[in-house]
Formats: structure tokens, sequence, C-alpha cells
């Protein structure tokens, strides 16, 4: 054994070591998932609102209802209360030393938790139980825990809900600037209308009625968006899937799935090259070197990326990203640059090819699969096992500049430089000692693995399995990256909707 495959060797031990710690890590990091749903959930009490004003908007009211439902306040209530018992599970077992959590999110647990007592004690008003309201109050003002510790803006807050809604009313000084501040959305608008009611100002609540019935109409727009058009999507999906399978059982070896099935690469390299790239170019480079070397300079220069407001923060994102490109590629370029001229086949690019439509057809057959498997997974991880650090911060964006700097790292960095690697790349080159649906499977895993968060491998999986048989059967990159890109593009409108939906 050469010296090279010794160093190769230990160096794969290495990075094997930290994506299984890093795995196990996310174990106990929220997911982005409960707080989405929350997002759309606040969005439901605002459409909740709507009133609609002549018949040119009957069918509009009644695509409303059809959405909200018969009982948007109660199902609202049951969606907090789900939220509510998976944070304080969580929060339990750091008390209890059973799982260990980072100090910073530690603090965004906790204050989720006290967030959410607020938001559920103004749910338990507007369902006739002020009893109930002013008991979960309580719990903030006077916490039973001592280890509980409640932040002063939410005892204040708590303090002034409290005085809205004990009988008889007590106004505390101060009480609406602290609700404007301290609530939001449809959660505001209700302590307010208290408010205003308790101290007789009409002209105050009929302007807060009419900025409502804005926000609500808006509300249902982007309901429409967020929900009627993913289902239809849905619905696309499943038809096609459908389609596509019955034309296989029809005409099997010459059915659309079955393209370029039995067409291999010729692979001049081995697993040794594999493991190069892939624990050098990716794993080392990637989520070890680049990360820790931007660490230290920052570190050096008594700078903290977190306190960054959010262009910089997107700037600094995309920078990192482009600079994992960079490792990345340079690691493949010169791991294979001995066997070139490469095979043919190899990175295809072929803007004359019908890469648009394997791209979007991929796209709509992606969508059930993925919902599916991330319902499951739901219930699996029961709002545990991490997220996407991106995720959360496009999602609180309301910067138009960010926004665009986020789009470009999501939806045009990321699947050029995946797709190359995982697609372009691993996947053929597993087919050297694996079947062809094997090594699609198998680069699927290794594509969600990637990511570091344990609660995402099996929907990312579910997309990266889509994405390989995208590629192999259309052999183009630009199909697989264009179906890449969209699925990006469709997540960060989706969060930017939902965050811009309470507010």
């Amino acid at each position: 054994m050469t010296l090279k495959r010794w160093i190769l060797a230990i160096l794969t031990v290495v990075a094997v070591s930290f994506l299984s710690l890093s795995l196990l890590d996310s174990w106990t990091q929220p997911q982005i998932q409960s707080r989405l749903e929350l997002y759309q959930t606040n969005l439901l009490l605002h459409a909740s609102q709507w009133q609609g004003q002549g018949t040119q908007e009957e069918s509009l009211m009644t695509l409303k209802d059809n959405l909200i439902g018969k009982t948007p306040v109660e199902e609202a209530y049951k969606q907090y209360q789900q939220v509510q018992e998976s944070a304080e599970k969580s929060l339990a077992k750091v008390q209890a030393n059973e799982t260990s959590i980072a100090p910073d999110s530690l603090k965004q647990l906790q204050q989720l938790n006290q967030d959410l007592q607020l938001q559920i004690g103004i749910l338990q008003t507007q369902l006739g139980q002020p009893d109930k309201a002013l008991k979960t109050w309580k719990d903030l003002i006077e916490p039973q825990d001592s280890e509980f510790l409640v932040s002063p803006t939410e005892k204040m807050t708590a303090q002034v809900l409290t005085g809205l809604w004990k009988t008889p009313a007590r106004l505390l000084p101060d009480a609406e600037p602290i609700l404007q501040k301290q609530l939001d959305g449809w959660f505001r608008y209700q302590a307010l209308v208290k408010l205003y009611t308790l101290q007789q100002r009409p002209e105050a609540l009929v302007a807060l009625e009419t900025q409502e019935q804005q926000r609500a109409e808006q509300a249902v727009v982007k309901l429409i968006i967020v929900s009627a058009i993913p289902g239809m999507g849905l619905v696309i999906g499943l038809l096609l899937a459908i389609a596509l399978g019955i034309q296989t059982l029809l005409k099997g070896k010459s059915s659309i799935l079955a393209t370029n099935m039995d067409v291999a690469w010729l692979i001049p390299w081995n697993g040794e090259t594999i493991l190069q790239v892939f624990v050098v170019g990716f794993a080392l480079l990637g989520q070890l070197f680049i990360p820790l070397t931007l660490r230290a300079i920052f570190q050096e220069l008594n700078i903290q990326p977190s306190s960054f407001e959010i262009r910089t923060q997107a700037v600094y994102i995309l920078i990192t990203y482009l600079l994992l490109m960079i490792g990345g590629f340079s690691v493949l370029y010169f791991s294979i640059k001995p066997y070139f001229p490469l095979p043919e086949g190899w990175f295809t690019l072929n803007f004359k090819g019908n890469w648009f439509l394997w791209g979007l057809g991929g796209y709509f057959v992606a969508l059930p699969l993925v919902i599916l498997v991330s319902l499951i997974n739901q219930k699996l991880w029961d709002g545990q096992g991490g997220s996407n650090p991106l995720l959360p911060i496009a999602l609180e964006s309301r910067d138009s500049v960010a926004l665009t700097i986020f789009f470009i790292t999501a939806s045009i960095a990321a699947p050029i430089f995946e797709e190359i690697m995982f697609r372009g790349f691993l996947l053929p080159s597993l087919t050297r000692y694996l079947p062809l649906g094997s090594a699609i499977i198998l680069s699927g895993f290794l594509f969600a693995a990637a990511h570091l968060n344990i609660s995402e491998v099996l929907p990312l999986m579910t997309l990266g399995i889509v994405l390989g048989f995208v590629y192999t059967r259309s052999r183009n990159l630009l199909a697989s990256m264009f179906m890449h890109g969209l699925w990006n593009s469709g997540t960060l409108l989706s969060l930017y909707i939902l965050g811009s939906g309470g507010s």
C-alpha cells in the first residue's frame, strides 16, 4: 500500500467521522418545518378575517373558505399546541442532560417557547377560553420552573395581555407600543382590537380594521400561491407519474423512462479517484478547511458573522459557497486530468437537447414523492433533526437585495456545483462497481447526507434519486441542474411568501 493510499485512507476516516458527528449533532436541533407550518397557520388566521366586498370577489371568497376551512382558529390552536409540546420536550431533554445543544440554539428554543405561550393565550381568548389564557400568561409572569428563564420583554407582554382580558380589565402604561413591538400579524391585531375597545377609540378601531382587511386579502393571495399552486403541481406530478408508468408497462424498453437505460459510461478511473474527489475536494475542503479558515480569520479580526446584517450575511454565504465550488472543482479537475481526453458522455451540457422537458417533468414527479416522504419524516423526527441554516435566514428576510443573493446561491450556484459533483461525476463513477439503480440510490443518499442534517436525509435522498434518474435518462447535466434550480427556487419563493405573511 503506497503512502498516498495510506494518507487517503486516514483522510477518509476523518471525513466519515466528521460527517457522522455532524449528523448526530443535528439530532437535537429544531427543524425548520414546524416553523414553516406556523407561518402558514398565521396566513390562514389573517385570511380568515377577510370579508370581501362586491360580487366580483365572490369567487375569491369561495376559494378562501376552501383554503382556510370552517374552523381556522381551532386548527391554529391545535397546531400551536403541537409545536409547543415539541419545544417543551426538547427543553426538558436539555435540562435533564439527555441531550446537548449549542447555546444559541438553546436560546432560540427558549424564545420560541415563550412566544408560543403568548400566542396560544390569544388563541384561547378567541375560542372563548379567557381563564385558560390567563393561566397560560401567568406561567410567563410567575414561572413554576426555576430553570425556566423568561425574558423581561416577554414577561411585560404577558402582563399587558393579562390586564386586557382579566375582569375587571387593567390597562398598563405603554400597552399599545408593547403590543405593537412584541406581537406580530393576527395576534397583534386581536390584542389591539381588545385594547382599542376598552379605551373606547372607535377611530383607531376603524383604521385597524381597514389595515387588517388589506392584509387579509393579501394573505388569501399568498395562500393561493403557497397552497393551491403547489397542489396543482402535485396533481400534475401524480398524473405524469401514472402516465409514464403505464407507458413503461405497454412499451417496455422503448418507453420514455427506459431511455438510455442500457447505455453505460466508460470509466477510466477507480475507487481511489472517487474517494480523492469527495473526501479531499468536498468533505475536507468544503466542510472543514474553508469554514474553519474563515472562522479563524474573523476571530482574528474580532468579527462575528452571526452579527452581520442580512445583506452581509447573504454575501458571506455566497462567498463561502463559491470558495467551496472553487476547491471542489479544483480537486475534481486535477484528479481526472490524467485521464484526459475523457470518454464520450462525461459532464455533458447539451443546450440543444430535451433537457428542459426532462428537468420540468422530473420536478413535477419529485413533488408528490418528496411531500409524501416529508410527511412521514415529520412524524419520525417530531420537529427535531436540524435544518439547512440558510432556510431560517431566508424565511425571515425582507430585503430584496439579500433575497436576490440567496437566489444566486441556492438556485444557480448550488445546482451547478452539486449536479456536476454528485450526478456528473459520482453517479457514473459508482456504476463501475454497482448496477445503475444502486448507483442512483447510493449517490442520492450521499447527496442527502452531505447537507449534514439528519432529519433531511430521507426527503433529500428522494430528491437526489429523482435527480439521478433524470440525469441518467437524459444524459444531460442541464436537465438535472434545471430541475435542481426549480426545486430550490420554489423553496425560496415559499419561504419569502410565508415569512412576509404574518407581519
